[in-house]
Order: structure tokens, then C-alpha cells, then sequence
């Protein structure tokens, strides 16, 4: 009997909670939702036989502090190519058009200005909620979004048996607004806008005072293998009925003219939102027409995020500093009097290099226009030349480097000055040991910017190579860091040495080598010695490395410290070769082959083939030439390749003959890098 009224309580409340934070419309008073939540809870505490992990009474959080544990996403979470005016909304419909050659719906949907999570459904409960972290990995916080009342932890009727979903998670204006009176009456710092809110209060480590935050979330995609749909907005809409919380916010649009229209609207309608926005996001709809438009190196060609036009606010110019990064570029910041802008405190502003400030004919004192460009990155943009009155010197930029006092030098063709003195410059210096040590790279926690900065000082740093000489007392005796966290950094620094070839070329902070790149040049070179090794022409004949990489590798295998820093990384145990895996991966089948591929197929989508065409030797292009190999042709080939390889007598190649080619008509296993099956 007492497990009946139980479980009808706790279906009651669920519902509760679902009218109140999902639909809007509650049918009772808080008070009486508090006097039965109430109820669940004694009734719980006096038969703890009948726990449940996903009663409504679990939703306070706990007290109790714990770590993160990092999850591997199944499906990597991407970011998408942004787009800041309607032509190049009209240029991403254009590529969709033609990458597909056939008709298509686009789906409309605001952009939310949150924290990006994902969350596995099993059997109907909440198993698992998992941060967007560095697109491949986050970090496990399920305990903290269990007390967010619009996630459902149980699902209501004909859901899948197992599927993600993802959406953003929210600090709603009026808790945000609260937030801060509370934390400016305890003369604690302030959030600067509700995103940076949500993300940190997502990251605590005490999920009671999660609760106590009052954070919302919005679901966008779903994604699995037995979904309700085959389109994205009938998924959505399924979603809904399941209990999850979607925007009404959403509209399928089957031309342009209605995509323009859902802009417009919600351009000025979004500030009536109880929620910070800062775009729109627009998705091709069919699932099987993402698939075969596939991915760039970091977003997809199905979807793109429109960007509303930047506030501006007007105030005062009262000095400018100059910032060395990682790669010796100097970049101008403007010092400005505080102003609001887009729901942040600015207080300084890029002003990018020598020309953009010689272009704004700057002086101190000046009254200059302030705009974030796509909200993100505060810029100045104009001087209010008719408030110029009292004002001070003209804004020269500087002719030495800050930090080293260098002359600063101007590669032909770049826009930035840089300091030369790589190996002597404190930033540049500090700059490459935390790119070394950084998620994507080797991966060593314990070693943020702080700490880095405090072990230069102690003379305990002076390269990355130095990162493997750590000692755990001189760690231990520093300020800050102690026994245990001194314990900590050197399991990481062992644990690093574990990271794969092509991860380890992107940390070493070769300009221009970023992920893709070193992916790239781990896959042709297979180790070190060989790319060290690498002359200008075998470095060019790779995909996509053109001149401005090749000299910029060459030059750091022609510095001798660089030489020295890496035999000591080999000494270490640091992997310097490609996996046996992946080298298994790799055939000659293609070599010497340019190959373009047009249209779509059934077996795999057409980044997927990219990457067989690369692992078995040839190279991807993007036109027709003599010089093509051939096609790789699916359905709806476009028509003006189709044309041209007959004119140049251009073989064309169908799927399954491609298949029988490389693999005797087997299926091909895929390093997919984290693109098949990514949603956003």
C-alpha cells in the first residue's frame, strides 16, 4: 500500500514539474507542489527500501563535493561555421542546393546563448549528462543536471529504447539579475553574463547550490540509431511529447525568402525572451541529406549559425596596452571606461594590429564606438570624432616587443608584428608550455596558466620539455599546489606520455599546425625523424599543406633548440610514431591518384570516403582537370563535373567499383576524426 502511494506521488509530481517547467501552465500552487513534495519526502525517509535515484525528491542536490570524471562522446560535439549577414545565409543555401542536386527543407530554430550538454536516455531515465568539453570528451556532471527542473529524469510514452539529445543549458535573465544583487550584497564578484553563469554553476562542485540556481534548458537534436523520424523537426517534436523542454521558437522553411522572414521576426522579437539568444541556427531537415553532405574539418555543411548584428555601445578611450601571444604576435587592447554591452561589463577592447589603429586615427581620450563582433569578442569600430574636444597624444604603435624589449618584426603579407625572440620572450615561452599541456594537446591537468606562470618564476620551467623534469617536493613546497596536487601533475605528465603522434605534433606549437594539419602530417610521415626530415616538396605534395605550413615546419626543424627539446621528448617516452593501428589503416591502393568525389552515397557519406582516399594514398580535390584520376560518382553527381569529365575524357568511378578498388568489395573500417553520426 505505503509503495503505491509512493510511486503515485512521485508520478504526480513529475507531471507537476513537466506543466510547470516545460509547458508553462501549472494547474497548482507552488505551495501546494511544496506540500506534496513534502509528503514524498517523509514518506521516503521512513522506507528507504523504496529509494528511487530519479524521484522528484532528488532534484535538491547534494552536498556532498565531487570531481568530474571525463566521458568520451559517441558522437563528437562540433561547433558550426558561423554566418553574419543574410548573403552568406544565401551562399550556405546555395552549397546545400548544389551539394545535394535535389529538394530540401531547412529547419529554423533560435540560437541559445548557454552551456552545450548531452544526455543518454535509457529505457526511459536520465543515465548520463556530459559537457561539450573539447568536442571529443566532457566531463560527467548528471548529478547537477538531475536538479534541473525542465530535464526530465523519466520519459513519458514511445520513446527509443537508448538515444542522446542535446540542447543548451540556461541562466534565465531574472535568475541572473538575482544572482548578482545577492553577490554584490555579499561583495562577491559579478557574473558577466548569463552564459558564464550557467557554464560555471554547471561545473560546481556542490549540486545543492546547482539547485538553488534555478538553471533552465532548451533540447535541440537528437540522435541514435532507432530515432522517431527520419528529419530533424519531427524528431523534435517527438522529443516534446516524451516530456522534453523544445522551443516553440522552431519553423521548417522550404525557401529562402522564409528563412529571411524568421530572421527578421526574431531579430527584434528575441529581446522580449526570458533567456539570453545571440542567433539562428538553420539545419538541413532530412537526416539521410546531412549524412551525405557531411562535414569540413570542424563543422557540418548541412547546418550554419546566423549571428545577430552587434550591439554598440559609446565610451572612452583611456589608454592602450599591448598583449604578446604564444606565437610572438603582438596585439593593441584598448583600455576603455566601463560600459554594458549585450549583457557584459566591457572594459577592453582588440584593436587587432598597427593598421586597423592607424585606420581610427586614435587619441587618448577619444569617445569611440564599441561593438562585439558575433557577441563574442569586444572591438572598436569608429571615434565619435564630433566629442573631440580635450584629448591626448595620437595612438602610435610600438616599434618593440613589451615583454623583451625584441624589435619587432612585419612578415610580408600579415597584417601583425611579431616578436622574433621565441626562445627568450616570457609570454611566448609561457604561451607554448600551456598549449603543450592543453586538452587537445597533451592533455596534463594541473598545469593552467597560474601555475605555469609560477613555475618560470621559480626557474623550475623554461621549455616543455621541462614539464617531464618535474620533481614532486619542489612542487610540493611552492604556494598553491602542495603534496597531493604535486602527486597529481606528474601521474598526468606520465599519463601524457600516452598520447598519440598526431596529438603530440599539434602540441609542439609549430605555427599554423593546428589539429587537422598535424593529423595530416602524422598520417604522410608516420614519425618524427621522417618529418624532421621532410624537404619543401614532400611537404606540399599533402593535401591542404601549402607554402606558408611548409616553411613555417621546415623553420622549426632548422632551430637546433627545438632539435634539442624533442630528443629529450623522445628520451621521456613520448609517443613519436604513428600507432600500429593506424598505420594498418593506411594502403598504397591510391597512390599518385587525384581524385574528386560528386553526389551521394548509400555505403558512406563523402567525408568518410575523404578520409579512405587519404588513408589509402591519393589525394581529394575539389574541380575537374586533366590532372584528375577520376570521379568517385554517387546519385545526383553534379551535372557541370559530369560535363566537364567527359570533355577531358575523365574516368568515372561508381561507388561499389570504388569499394571493389581499395578494399576487394568489402566494407572499409573509417577514422571518421569525429564527424559520421555528430550532431549539434
Amino acid at each position: 500500500m505505503i509503495k503505491e502511494q509512493i510511486e503515485s506521488l512521485r508520478r504526480e509530481l513529475e507531471q507537476h514539474n513537466y506543466n510547470y517547467y516545460v509547458l508553462s501552465a501549472p494547474v497548482i500552487s507552488d505551495f501546494e507542489f511544496d506540500s506534496k513534495l513534502k509528503q514524498l519526502q517523509e514518506f521516503e525517509k521512513a522506507h528507504p527500501e523504496f529509494f528511487d535515484p530519479h524521484s522528484p525528491t532528488q532534484r535538491v542536490g547534494s552536498d556532498i563535493a565531487s570531481g568530474f570524471e571525463q566521458i568520451a562522446h559517441i558522437y563528437p560535439m562540433l561547433s558550426l561555421s558561423n554566418s553574419y549577414s543574410e548573403g552568406e545565409v544565401q551562399e550556405f543555401y546555395e552549397r546545400v542546393r548544389k551539394g545535394l542536386n535535389e529538394n530540401f527543407e531547412l529547419v529554423c530554430e533560435l540560437k541559445y546563448d548557454g552551456t552545450s550538454i548531452s544526455m543518454t536516455y535509457e529505457n526511459g531515465v536520465l543515465v548520463r549528462a556530459v559537457t561539450r568539453g573539447d568536442g571529443e570528451k566532457g566531463d560527467d556532471v548528471t548529478a547537477n543536471v538531475k536538479t534541473i527542473r525542465s530535464i526530465p529524469l523519466r520519459l513519458h510514452r514511445n520513446f527509443p529504447d537508448k538515444f542522446e539529445i542535446r540542447g543548451e543549458i540556461l541562466l534565465p535573465w531574472a535568475v541572473f539579475d538575482e544572482l548578482n544583487k545577492e553577490r554584490e550584497a555579499q561583495e562577491e564578484p559579478l557574473f558577466a553574463n548569463p552564459r558564464n553563469a550557467a557554464s560555471g554553476t554547471l561545473k560546481m562542485q556542490n549540486s545543492s547550490v546547482v539547485a538553488s540556481r534555478k538553471l533552465d534548458a532548451y533540447l535541440y537534436y537528437m540522435l541514435g540509431e532507432n530515432l522517431p523520424a527520419d528529419n530533424h523537426y519531427d524528431n523534435l517534436q517527438a522529443a516534446h511529447s516524451f516530456g522534453f523542454k523544445i522551443s516553440d521558437a522552431t519553423k521548417v522553411c522550404k525557401t529562402l525568402k522564409e528563412v529571411s522572414e524568421f530572421i527578421n521576426f526574431w531579430d527584434t522579437e528575441r529581446k522580449n525572451l526570458p533567456v539570453a539568444t545571440d542567433g539562428i541556427v538553420i539545419k538541413v531537415n532530412s537526416l539521410n541529406q546531412q549524412k551525405n553532405l557531411g562535414f569540413t574539418a570542424k563543422s557540418p555543411r548541412w547546418a550554419i549559425a546566423y549571428k545577430f548584428q552587434s550591439e554598440k555601445a559609446v565610451t572612452r578611450l583611456n589608454s592602450v596596452t599591448y598583449q604578446v601571444g604564444r606565437t610572438g604576435a603582438v596585439t593593441p587592447v584598448a583600455n576603455l571606461d566601463p560600459v554594458q554591452l549585450s549583457g557584459t561589463t566591457v572594459k577592453r577592447a582588440t584593436l587587432h594590429n598597427a593598421d586597423v589603429m592607424e585606420a581610427l586615427d586614435l587619441h587618448i581620450g577619444d569617445m569611440v564606438f564599441v561593438e562585439k563582433g558575433g557577441e563574442i569578442i569586444p572591438k572598436i569600430t569608429a571615434v565619435d570624432l564630433d566629442a573631440r574636444l580635450l584629448i591626448g597624444d595620437k595612438v602610435k604603435f610600438i616599434k618593440n616587443c613589451p615583454e623583451c624589449g625584441a624589435t619587432l618584426i612585419r612578415y610580408e603579407g600579415e597584417a601583425a608584428h611579431y616578436c622574433p625572440n621565441e626562445n627568450a620572450c616570457p609570454p611566448q615561452i609561457k604561451g607554448k608550455m600551456e598549449h603543450f599541456v592543453s586538452r587537445k594537446a597533451m592533455n596534463i591537468d594541473g598545469l593552467g596558466s597560474e601555475t605555469i606562470h609560477l613555475l618560470y618564476e621559480n626557474d623550475l620551467l623554461k621549455n616543455i620539455a621541462d614539464i617531464y623534469e618535474l620533481k614532486v617536493p619542489d612542487l610540493a613546497r611552492l604556494e598553491r599546489l602542495g603534496n597531493k596536487s604535486a602527486q597529481n601533475i606528474k601521474i598526468s605528465c606520465e599519463k601524457s606520455k600516452e598520447v598519440p603522434f598526431e596529438r603530440v605534433i599539434f602540441a609542439l606549437g609549430i605555427r599554423f599546425v593546428g589539429e587537422t594539419v598535424a593529423k595530416k602530417l602524422a598520417i604522410a610521415f608516420k614519425n618524427i625523424d621522417t618529418l624532421e626530415k621532410a624537404t619543401y616538396e614532400e611537404l606540399t605534395a599533402v593535401g591542404e599543406i601549402g607554402d606558408r605550413i611548409a616553411q613555417s615546419v621546415l623553420s622549426y626543424f632548422s632551430d637546433k633548440q627545438n632539435i634539442d627539446i624533442l630528443e629529450r621528448l623522445k628520451s621521456y617516452g613520448i609517443q613519436m610514431s604513428l600507432s600500429e593501428d593506424k598505420m594498418k589503416v593506411s594502403g598504397d591502393t591510391l597512390n599518385g591518384m587525384t581524385i574528386v568525389i560528386s553526389g551521394t552515397f548509400e555505403h558512406h557519406s563523402r567525408d568518410e570516403y575523404k578520409t579512405i582516399i587519404e588513408q589509402h594514398g591519393g589525394k581529394n580535390t575539389g574541380s575537374v582537370s586533366a590532372k584528375t584520376s577520376f570521379i568517385l560518382a554517387g546519385e545526383n553527381m553534379g551535372p557541370e563535373k559530369l560535363k566537364k569529365a567527359e570533355n577531358l575524357g575523365v574516368r568515372i568511378v561508381n561507388e561499389a567499383e570504388f569499394l571493389l578498388m581499395i578494399n576487394g568489395g568489402k566494407d572499409v573500417k573509417v577514422e571518421k576524426n569525429g564527424f559520421a553520426g555528430t550532431l549539434f
